[in-house]
Order: structure tokens, then sequence, then C-alpha cells
């Protein structure tokens, strides 16, 4: 197996836990993959914007839904909502919320490397 990884997001690297959110990340293949776990009721704007300090969401996100479902708003105000299965490309300058009263459980292989973290 030179050159091959296996990791597991139920043991984590690194945890980003935010009111609603949490994000168990595995550093595997020079980058991260994160397993982010939103709670209904959860909003970006409201929950991980004071940590970050920006006004969107900066985070480039490439995402899997496995259950659950999402809705995001451009800064230009387009608007999408990505439910299971569905597989997204998400580009900075975004708000987020989690739609309905079921958690939404997401890969995310984009912005693993910057969500939920302070702007430099």
């Amino acid at each position: 197996m030179a050159g091959a990884e296996l990791k597991n997001v139920g043991s984590p690297d690194e945890v980003r836990e935010f009111p609603l959110g949490r994000a168990d990340i595995v550093d595997i293949g020079g980058g991260k993959v994160a397993l982010l776990t939103l709670q209904p009721g959860w909003r970006w704007s409201e929950h991980v914007r004071p940590a970050v300090g920006t006004e969107l969401c900066q985070a480039p996100h490439f995402q899997y839904v496995i259950s659950g479902r999402l809705g995001a708003r451009m800064a230009d105000g387009a608007e999408y909502e990505a439910g299971p299965g569905d597989v997204s490309v998400l580009p900075p300058g975004h708000d987020g919320w989690v739609i309905g009263d079921e958690p939404a459980v997401v890969v995310d292989w984009g912005g693993a490397h910057v969500w939920g973290k302070p702007a430099e």
C-alpha cells in the first residue's frame, strides 16, 4: 500500500465546533476532508460569522449531502437548496443554513481547510 492513505472521520485530526454545528476534519492526501454535522436552526451568519469575522462565508465548498437539507444564498442573491445525494460546488461569498427539523450531514472536500477559521 505504498502511498495509500486511510483515515476515518470518527477519529478526526481536528474538530471545529460552533453553536449547532461541528466539523470533524481529517488530513489526507495533502488536503483536508470534513464531515459537517449541522443541527436544525444552524445558520452560518448567526453561528459561525462571529468567530471568523467575515460578512459571508469565504470557504469554497465541494460537498456531498448525506442527510438533511441545506440552503445557500450567494452575495448576488442567487439561492439554492441541496438534499440527500446532491453534490454541489459553492464558491466563496455565501451564507448557508439548515432547512427543516433534521440535522444536515455533509462531506466537504473543498473548504475544510478554511471553514470556520478566523479571517487572517
